[in-house]
Protein backbone atom coordinates (compact mmCIF):
# COMPACT_ATOMS: atom_id res chain seq x y z
CA UNK A 1 0.00 0.00 0.00
CA UNK A 2 1.12 3.41 -1.02
CA UNK A 3 -1.09 6.72 -0.03
CA UNK A 4 -0.23 10.56 -0.83
CA UNK A 5 -2.71 12.95 0.82
CA UNK A 6 -1.06 16.45 0.28
CA UNK A 7 -2.83 20.10 1.22
CA UNK A 8 -5.57 19.95 3.42
CA UNK A 9 -6.35 16.51 3.75
CA UNK A 10 -3.46 16.18 5.92
CA UNK A 11 -5.42 18.33 8.87
CA UNK A 12 -8.45 15.73 7.84
CA UNK A 13 -6.77 13.25 8.26
CA UNK A 14 -5.30 13.98 11.59
CA UNK A 15 -9.10 14.63 13.00
CA UNK A 16 -9.95 11.45 11.93
CA UNK A 17 -7.07 10.02 13.78
CA UNK A 18 -7.76 11.84 16.71
CA UNK A 19 -11.70 11.07 16.39
CA UNK A 20 -10.84 7.34 16.03
CA UNK A 21 -8.56 7.75 19.60
CA UNK A 22 -11.69 8.50 21.50
CA UNK A 23 -12.97 5.46 21.34
CA UNK A 24 -10.45 2.65 21.18
CA UNK A 25 -6.92 1.82 21.68
CA UNK A 26 -5.99 0.03 18.39
CA UNK A 27 -6.47 1.39 14.68
CA UNK A 28 -7.10 -1.20 11.87
CA UNK A 29 -5.36 0.34 8.66
CA UNK A 30 -7.33 -1.84 5.84
CA UNK A 31 -6.55 -0.88 2.25
CA UNK A 32 -9.60 -1.75 0.17
CA UNK A 33 -10.28 -1.33 -4.29
CA UNK A 34 -12.64 1.16 -2.96
CA UNK A 35 -10.35 3.41 -0.73
CA UNK A 36 -8.43 3.03 2.58
CA UNK A 37 -10.52 1.76 5.37
CA UNK A 38 -9.52 2.71 9.60
CA UNK A 39 -11.60 1.28 12.22
CA UNK A 40 -11.46 1.16 16.36
CA UNK A 41 -13.43 -0.65 18.63
CA UNK A 42 -13.18 0.35 22.24
CA UNK A 43 -12.61 -3.04 24.77
CA UNK A 44 -16.17 -3.53 25.57
CA UNK A 45 -17.42 -3.94 22.70
CA UNK A 46 -19.57 -1.46 22.77
CA UNK A 47 -18.34 1.30 20.67
CA UNK A 48 -17.51 0.82 16.54
CA UNK A 49 -15.99 3.64 14.36
CA UNK A 50 -15.12 3.58 11.21
CA UNK A 51 -13.37 6.05 8.22
CA UNK A 52 -13.36 5.07 4.52
CA UNK A 53 -11.45 7.72 2.43
CA UNK A 54 -12.16 7.21 -0.75
CA UNK A 55 -9.03 7.11 -3.94
CA UNK A 56 -10.32 10.41 -4.61
CA UNK A 57 -9.14 11.94 -1.27
CA UNK A 58 -5.24 10.82 -2.24
CA UNK A 59 -3.24 12.52 -4.43
CA UNK A 60 -1.79 9.06 -5.16
CA UNK A 61 -3.49 5.76 -3.86
CA UNK A 62 -2.00 2.31 -4.66
CA UNK A 63 -3.90 -0.15 -2.56
CA UNK A 64 -1.83 -3.24 -3.19
CA UNK A 65 2.23 -3.65 -3.23
CA UNK A 66 3.03 -2.85 -7.06
CA UNK A 67 3.69 -5.65 -9.18
CA UNK A 68 0.71 -7.70 -7.66
CA UNK A 69 -2.14 -8.62 -9.30
CA UNK A 70 -5.29 -5.82 -8.32
CA UNK A 71 -7.89 -8.08 -7.20
CA UNK A 72 -5.41 -10.21 -4.61
CA UNK A 73 -6.20 -8.87 -1.02
CA UNK A 74 -4.32 -6.45 0.05
CA UNK A 75 -1.98 -6.18 3.49
CA UNK A 76 -3.95 -5.01 6.36
CA UNK A 77 -2.40 -4.67 10.02
CA UNK A 78 -3.23 -2.63 12.91
CA UNK A 79 -1.15 -0.24 14.60
CA UNK A 80 -1.57 0.76 18.63
CA UNK A 81 -3.53 3.99 19.05
CA UNK A 82 -0.97 6.37 20.80
CA UNK A 83 1.45 5.77 18.29
CA UNK A 84 -0.30 6.50 15.26
CA UNK A 85 -1.69 9.35 17.61
CA UNK A 86 2.09 10.92 18.15
CA UNK A 87 2.46 12.01 14.40
CA UNK A 88 -0.70 13.91 14.17
CA UNK A 89 -1.05 15.08 17.36
CA UNK A 90 -0.50 18.85 16.96
CA UNK A 91 -3.16 18.98 14.83
CA UNK A 92 -2.38 23.96 13.97
CA UNK A 93 1.14 22.08 13.42
CA UNK A 94 -0.01 19.95 10.83
CA UNK A 95 -2.00 22.37 9.09
CA UNK A 96 0.75 25.30 8.76
CA UNK A 97 3.87 23.28 8.02
CA UNK A 98 3.17 19.43 6.74
CA UNK A 99 2.90 19.89 2.84
CA UNK A 100 2.40 16.22 2.11
CA UNK A 101 1.67 12.76 3.93
CA UNK A 102 3.24 9.65 2.61
CA UNK A 103 1.51 6.36 3.93
CA UNK A 104 3.49 3.26 2.85
CA UNK A 105 2.82 -0.45 3.89
CA UNK A 106 3.81 -3.65 2.65
CA UNK A 107 4.19 -7.24 4.30
CA UNK A 108 7.69 -7.45 4.25
CA UNK A 109 8.23 -4.64 5.68
CA UNK A 110 8.68 -4.44 9.86
CA UNK A 111 7.20 -1.38 10.17
CA UNK A 112 4.46 0.90 9.28
CA UNK A 113 5.95 4.33 7.62
CA UNK A 114 4.63 7.36 7.71
CA UNK A 115 6.44 10.29 6.01
CA UNK A 116 5.42 14.07 7.56
CA UNK A 117 6.97 16.76 4.11
CA UNK A 118 7.18 19.94 5.83
CA UNK A 119 8.40 22.93 4.82
CA UNK A 120 11.63 23.96 3.93
CA UNK A 121 12.26 20.71 2.62
CA UNK A 122 11.99 19.06 6.37
CA UNK A 123 10.80 15.45 6.36
CA UNK A 124 9.47 13.76 9.68
CA UNK A 125 9.83 9.97 9.22
CA UNK A 126 7.65 7.61 11.69
CA UNK A 127 8.20 3.90 11.59
CA UNK A 128 5.19 2.21 14.08
CA UNK A 129 5.00 -1.36 14.76
CA UNK A 130 2.52 -3.32 13.89
CA UNK A 131 0.30 -6.73 13.93
CA UNK A 132 -1.05 -8.58 10.99
CA UNK A 133 -4.81 -8.74 11.54
CA UNK A 134 -8.31 -9.86 10.22
CA UNK A 135 -10.64 -7.76 8.87
CA UNK A 136 -12.96 -5.56 11.78
CA UNK A 137 -16.44 -5.21 10.88
CA UNK A 138 -19.48 -4.62 13.01
CA UNK A 139 -22.69 -5.98 12.27
CA UNK A 140 -25.44 -3.34 11.67
CA UNK A 141 -28.06 -1.51 9.25
CA UNK A 142 -29.16 1.41 9.28
CA UNK A 143 -32.36 0.60 7.79
CA UNK A 144 -33.73 -1.59 10.59
CA UNK A 145 -33.63 1.60 12.37
CA UNK A 146 -37.18 3.37 13.09
CA UNK A 147 -36.03 6.93 14.20
CA UNK A 148 -33.55 8.76 11.88
CA UNK A 149 -32.78 12.52 12.60
CA UNK A 150 -29.78 14.76 10.69
CA UNK A 151 -28.71 17.92 11.38
CA UNK A 152 -25.56 20.30 11.09
CA UNK A 153 -22.85 19.17 13.73
CA UNK A 154 -22.90 22.94 15.00
CA UNK A 155 -26.04 22.24 16.32
CA UNK A 156 -25.21 19.20 18.13
CA UNK A 157 -21.89 20.66 19.66
CA UNK A 158 -23.34 23.64 21.11
CA UNK A 159 -26.00 21.45 22.69
CA UNK A 160 -23.26 18.66 24.37
CA UNK A 161 -21.08 21.60 25.42
CA UNK A 162 -22.98 22.49 28.35
CA UNK A 163 -22.49 18.93 29.78
CA UNK A 164 -19.62 18.20 32.17
CA UNK A 165 -16.54 16.67 30.71
CA UNK A 166 -16.83 13.99 33.10
CA UNK A 167 -20.26 13.05 32.42
CA UNK A 168 -20.07 9.71 30.93
CA UNK A 169 -23.30 9.01 29.82
CA UNK A 170 -26.22 11.26 27.42
CA UNK A 171 -29.90 10.17 27.21
CA UNK A 172 -31.72 11.40 23.97
CA UNK A 173 -35.23 11.50 24.26
CA UNK A 174 -37.46 12.41 20.69
CA UNK A 175 -41.09 12.85 20.36
CA UNK A 176 -43.26 12.35 17.07
CA UNK A 177 -44.58 16.05 18.25
CA UNK A 178 -41.35 17.67 17.19
CA UNK A 179 -39.96 17.58 20.28
CA UNK A 180 -36.18 16.56 21.26
CA UNK A 181 -34.04 16.66 24.34
CA UNK A 182 -30.47 16.12 25.57
CA UNK A 183 -30.29 15.14 29.20
CA UNK A 184 -27.77 14.08 31.70
CA UNK A 185 -27.83 10.28 31.94
CA UNK A 186 -27.76 9.28 36.36
CA UNK A 187 -27.09 5.82 37.91
CA UNK A 188 -29.90 4.17 39.76
CA UNK A 189 -28.38 4.75 42.93
CA UNK A 190 -27.60 8.36 42.78
CA UNK A 191 -29.56 11.02 44.51
CA UNK A 192 -30.91 13.67 41.61
CA UNK A 193 -31.17 15.98 44.82
CA UNK A 194 -27.65 15.61 44.84
CA UNK A 195 -26.68 16.30 41.29
CA UNK A 196 -26.45 18.76 39.04
CA UNK A 197 -28.66 17.21 35.96
CA UNK A 198 -28.47 19.17 32.97
CA UNK A 199 -31.31 19.22 30.16
CA UNK A 200 -31.35 20.83 27.00
CA UNK A 201 -34.26 21.07 24.12
CA UNK A 202 -34.51 21.49 20.24
CA UNK A 203 -37.21 21.54 17.98
CA UNK A 204 -38.29 20.03 15.29
CA UNK A 205 -37.68 23.26 12.98
CA UNK A 206 -33.73 22.88 14.03
CA UNK A 207 -33.44 19.46 12.29
CA UNK A 208 -32.80 19.08 8.07
CA UNK A 209 -34.65 15.61 8.74
CA UNK A 210 -36.61 14.69 11.82
CA UNK A 211 -38.54 11.50 11.17
CA UNK A 212 -39.81 10.66 14.98
CA UNK A 213 -42.57 7.32 14.64
CA UNK A 214 -42.91 7.22 18.53
CA UNK A 215 -41.17 8.32 22.28
CA UNK A 216 -38.60 6.96 22.65
CA UNK A 217 -35.54 7.11 24.25
CA UNK A 218 -32.02 6.34 23.95
CA UNK A 219 -28.80 6.39 26.70
CA UNK A 220 -25.08 5.61 24.61
CA UNK A 221 -21.77 7.24 25.69
CA UNK A 222 -21.31 10.94 25.24
CA UNK A 223 -16.78 10.89 25.09
CA UNK A 224 -17.46 8.78 21.54
CA UNK A 225 -20.09 10.95 20.26
CA UNK A 226 -18.10 13.92 21.12
CA UNK A 227 -15.13 13.01 19.22
CA UNK A 228 -17.11 12.81 16.27
CA UNK A 229 -19.03 15.94 16.12
CA UNK A 230 -15.17 17.40 16.61
CA UNK A 231 -14.58 15.99 13.18
CA UNK A 232 -18.28 16.67 11.81
CA UNK A 233 -17.72 20.07 12.58
CA UNK A 234 -14.09 20.68 10.87
CA UNK A 235 -15.33 19.05 7.76
CA UNK A 236 -19.00 20.30 8.18
CA UNK A 237 -20.72 17.57 6.89
CA UNK A 238 -24.55 17.25 8.30
CA UNK A 239 -25.04 14.37 11.07
CA UNK A 240 -27.30 11.70 10.76
CA UNK A 241 -28.61 9.96 13.91
CA UNK A 242 -30.28 6.31 13.30
CA UNK A 243 -31.75 4.88 16.07
CA UNK A 244 -34.51 2.19 17.36
CA UNK A 245 -35.65 1.04 21.26
CA UNK A 246 -33.46 1.05 23.97
CA UNK A 247 -30.67 -1.80 24.39
CA UNK A 248 -30.55 -1.67 20.20
CA UNK A 249 -27.05 0.52 18.72
CA UNK A 250 -27.89 4.21 17.96
CA UNK A 251 -25.87 4.64 14.18
CA UNK A 252 -24.13 8.01 13.66
CA UNK A 253 -23.14 8.43 9.61
CA UNK A 254 -21.00 11.39 7.73
CA UNK A 255 -21.38 10.74 4.31
CA UNK A 256 -19.37 12.58 0.90
CA UNK A 257 -17.75 11.73 -2.06
CA UNK A 258 -14.53 11.03 -0.55
CA UNK A 259 -15.34 10.04 2.64
CA UNK A 260 -17.74 8.15 4.79
CA UNK A 261 -17.78 7.69 8.52
CA UNK A 262 -19.79 5.13 10.30
CA UNK A 263 -19.97 5.50 14.78
CA UNK A 264 -22.42 2.98 16.33
CA UNK A 265 -22.74 3.60 19.98
CA UNK A 266 -24.49 0.56 22.24
CA UNK A 267 -27.45 2.13 24.02
CA UNK A 268 -28.41 1.41 27.67
CA UNK A 269 -31.81 -1.40 27.98
CA UNK A 270 -34.62 0.26 29.75
CA UNK A 271 -34.80 -1.24 33.54
CA UNK A 272 -37.94 -2.93 33.32
CA UNK A 273 -36.59 -5.11 30.83
CA UNK A 274 -34.11 -6.50 32.63
CA UNK A 275 -36.13 -7.62 35.26
CA UNK A 276 -39.17 -8.31 33.57
CA UNK A 277 -36.86 -11.55 32.32
CA UNK A 278 -36.87 -12.69 36.26
CA UNK A 279 -39.90 -13.99 36.75
CA UNK A 280 -39.09 -16.96 37.05
CA UNK A 281 -36.64 -16.55 40.19
CA UNK A 282 -39.18 -15.01 43.14
CA UNK A 283 -37.40 -14.88 46.54
CA UNK A 284 -39.03 -15.53 49.26
CA UNK A 285 -40.42 -12.75 51.26
CA UNK A 286 -37.90 -11.11 53.45
CA UNK A 287 -38.03 -7.99 55.67
CA UNK A 288 -36.78 -4.28 54.27
CA UNK A 289 -33.20 -4.16 53.63
CA UNK A 290 -33.32 -1.38 56.60
CA UNK A 291 -34.64 -3.94 58.75
CA UNK A 292 -32.44 -7.16 59.38
CA UNK A 293 -32.38 -7.74 62.84
CA UNK A 294 -36.06 -8.89 63.19
CA UNK A 295 -35.73 -12.02 60.79
CA UNK A 296 -34.44 -15.44 60.65
CA UNK A 297 -30.42 -14.82 58.79
CA UNK A 298 -31.63 -18.16 57.01
CA UNK A 299 -34.00 -16.35 55.08
CA UNK A 300 -31.52 -13.79 53.29
CA UNK A 301 -29.09 -16.63 52.64
CA UNK A 302 -32.29 -18.47 51.04
CA UNK A 303 -33.07 -14.95 49.24
CA UNK A 304 -29.38 -14.92 47.89
CA UNK A 305 -29.57 -18.06 46.30
CA UNK A 306 -32.77 -17.62 44.38
CA UNK A 307 -30.92 -14.97 42.69
CA UNK A 308 -29.85 -15.43 39.16
CA UNK A 309 -26.75 -14.63 39.68
CA UNK A 310 -23.48 -16.18 40.65
CA UNK A 311 -22.05 -16.43 43.84
CA UNK A 312 -22.91 -13.81 47.11
CA UNK A 313 -20.51 -11.40 47.36
CA UNK A 314 -20.04 -10.81 43.59
CA UNK A 315 -19.69 -7.15 41.94
CA UNK A 316 -22.63 -6.00 39.63
CA UNK A 317 -23.09 -7.11 36.47
CA UNK A 318 -21.23 -4.28 33.67
CA UNK A 319 -24.27 -2.36 31.50
CA UNK A 320 -25.65 -4.57 28.37
CA UNK A 321 -23.16 -3.76 25.37
CA UNK A 322 -23.89 -4.21 21.42
CA UNK A 323 -21.31 -6.62 20.85
CA UNK A 324 -19.03 -5.84 18.02
CA UNK A 325 -16.43 -7.95 16.46
CA UNK A 326 -14.14 -9.02 13.53
CA UNK A 327 -17.14 -11.00 12.12
CA UNK A 328 -20.76 -10.76 12.61
CA UNK A 329 -21.26 -14.34 13.81
CA UNK A 330 -19.55 -12.80 17.10
CA UNK A 331 -23.57 -11.94 18.57
CA UNK A 332 -24.24 -12.39 21.57
CA UNK A 333 -26.96 -14.27 23.28
CA UNK A 334 -30.12 -11.85 24.53
CA UNK A 335 -29.35 -13.73 28.12
CA UNK A 336 -25.66 -14.98 28.33
CA UNK A 337 -24.22 -14.17 31.39
CA UNK A 338 -25.66 -11.66 33.22
CA UNK A 339 -25.83 -11.36 36.66
CA UNK A 340 -28.86 -9.17 37.63
CA UNK A 341 -30.37 -8.87 42.12
CA UNK A 342 -34.18 -9.70 41.90
CA UNK A 343 -36.40 -6.93 42.93
CA UNK A 344 -37.24 -6.82 47.08
CA UNK A 345 -34.00 -8.75 47.95
CA UNK A 346 -31.41 -6.93 50.64
CA UNK A 347 -28.41 -5.29 48.49
CA UNK A 348 -25.15 -6.76 47.68
CA UNK A 349 -23.30 -5.47 50.01
CA UNK A 350 -25.88 -6.19 52.91
CA UNK A 351 -25.26 -9.83 51.47
CA UNK A 352 -21.18 -9.55 51.71
CA UNK A 353 -21.61 -8.43 55.25
CA UNK A 354 -24.00 -11.00 56.11
CA UNK A 355 -21.62 -13.77 54.71
CA UNK A 356 -18.50 -12.83 56.24
CA UNK A 357 -19.87 -11.05 60.13
CA UNK A 358 -23.38 -11.27 60.87
CA UNK A 359 -25.07 -7.85 62.29
CA UNK A 360 -27.16 -9.74 64.82
CA UNK A 361 -26.22 -9.69 68.21
CA UNK A 362 -25.26 -12.18 70.43
CA UNK A 363 -28.54 -12.44 72.08
CA UNK A 364 -30.06 -12.80 68.75
CA UNK A 365 -27.70 -15.10 66.86
CA UNK A 366 -27.87 -17.55 69.89
CA UNK A 367 -32.19 -17.21 69.62
CA UNK A 368 -32.25 -18.06 65.93
CA UNK A 369 -29.07 -20.55 65.38
CA UNK A 370 -30.48 -24.42 64.81
CA UNK A 371 -31.48 -26.55 67.74
CA UNK A 372 -29.57 -29.20 65.87
CA UNK A 373 -25.94 -27.45 66.55
CA UNK A 374 -24.39 -28.18 69.66
CA UNK A 375 -21.54 -26.27 71.34
CA UNK A 376 -18.63 -28.50 71.63
CA UNK A 377 -16.38 -25.87 73.99
CA UNK A 378 -17.88 -23.21 76.06
CA UNK A 379 -16.02 -19.49 76.00
CA UNK A 380 -12.94 -19.56 78.85
CA UNK A 381 -12.68 -17.62 81.25
CA UNK A 382 -11.82 -13.90 80.14
CA UNK A 383 -12.23 -14.77 76.70
CA UNK A 384 -15.02 -11.78 75.25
Amino acid sequence: MKCIVTGGNVKALGKAIHSLARVGDEIYVEPLQEGLSMRTVSASRSAYASFLFAPLFFQKYQPTESGCDPDTEAFRCKVHMKSFLAVFRSLPSLEKTVEKCLLSLNSHASRFRVQLHCKYGVVKTHDLPFQECESLQADFDTGQCGHALRALPRLLADAVVHFPLALAEVTLVASPAGKLSLRSYLEEETEATRTMVTELCLNEDEFQAFHIKQETQVTFCLKEFRGLLSFAESSNLPLNIHFDSPGRPAIFTLDDAVLQVHLVLATLEEPESSSSQMTSCTPKPVAPAYDFTGDDIDDYMIAMETTCGGPAGTEPPPRPTFPMGPTSSEAEEPGSDHEETVLGTPPQKRFRSLFFGSVLSQSQSLAHSRPSQEVLAEDSEGES
